[in-house]
């Protein structure tokens, strides 16, 4: 039985959760989680990689276990959480890495790369986008229409995404066999993004979403001046990032290795653990230590 440590720790003024599990002079793997979600995403990947690597996934801020300032307290933009996932690292002593990026994990997996290069060893991308392809317009478009003119006429459909049917969907969505996802996943998300003020903090986070795509161009050049190993495994079903966004990576990085799960969506690990494993272990593992 893999041990896996619960653990915080305190960054700035305010308190981090983080799991981590493996040696830790093994080869280091961020796990950087989404919306509307924590490290609880990876509660059953972390003992499969635990053996070969020193697996670190924190709970962002505003999320899971972490502190939740209020915005008043708390300015969330992505940018500020990449600011605290660096500081953890920094003080947990982490200088090089792979990293798993899940939604909003990529935009700030893509600012910890382009600050720091060298820190980067492999990308694993689970539908974790840096391309306009990625984007399904269908979902996307009231999201726009509230970057562009955040208010009371644009609010109500993007704080939609806090219901617990909309969170339902995020994880059943485009999976062929739902029972294989478990209830308490969606239930759990909702709780905690229904807690007092996390629905203002949600909503900064959707606005400044908007401040992602302009820095897409720089990810691009970053890995054809890089060339660092990416793996990009994606649930074929995702209506929020679509198949496009996992096939787009080859245009930047011809060596991307890309695989399309057929019957799995969104959150692929709750369907396809086994299928992630497999290709993660296979991808940071070639070529012994190179990661």
């Amino acid at each position: 039985m893999v041990e896996i440590r619960h653990q915080y720790a305190t960054v700035g003024e305010h308190r981090v959760f983080y799991r981590e599990a493996g040696p830790r002079e093994a080869p280091t793997l961020v796990l950087l989680h989404g919306f509307p979600t924590s490290s609880r995403m990876f509660r059953h990947l972390i003992p499969a990689l635990a053996d070969r690597f020193h697996v670190i996934a924190p709970d962002h801020l505003g999320f899971g276990n972490s502190d939740a300032p209020s915005v008043d307290a708390f300015t969330y933009t992505f940018d500020a959480l990449t600011d605290i996932t660096e500081a953890l690292l920094a003080q947990l002593g982490v200088s090089r890495y792979a990293m798993y990026v899940q939604d909003y994990g990529a935009p700030i997996g893509w600012r910890l790369a382009l600050r720091n290069p060298e820190a980067i060893t492999a990308v694993v991308t689970q539908n974790g986008n840096a391309y306009e392809d990625g984007f399904v317009p269908e979902f996307w478009k009231p999201v726009r229409e509230y970057w562009e003119n955040p208010g009371p006429a644009t609010e109500p459909a993007v704080r939609g995404a806090l219901s617990l049917d909309a969170i339902r969907w995020q994880y059943l969505n485009g999976v062929a066999r739902p029972e294989l996802v478990d209830p308490d996943t969606w239930a759990a998300d909702h709780r905690e993004v229904s807690r007092p003020g996390n629905d203002l903090v949600q909503l900064a986070l959707f606005l400044d979403y908007a401040s992602n795509p302009p820095l897409y161009p720089q990810v691009h050049a970053y890995f054809r001046e890089r060339r660092v190993p990416l793996l990009a495994v994606w649930g074929a079903g995702d209506e929020i990032f679509g198949p496009d966004g996992a096939r787009a990576f080859s245009r930047d990085l011809p060596d991307a290795e890309v695989h399309l799960v057929p019957g799995s969506g969104h959150f692929l690990l709750e369907s396809h653990l086994d299928t992630v494993a497999g290709y993660m272990r296979g991808f940071l593992t070639r070529g012994e230590g190179s990661v």
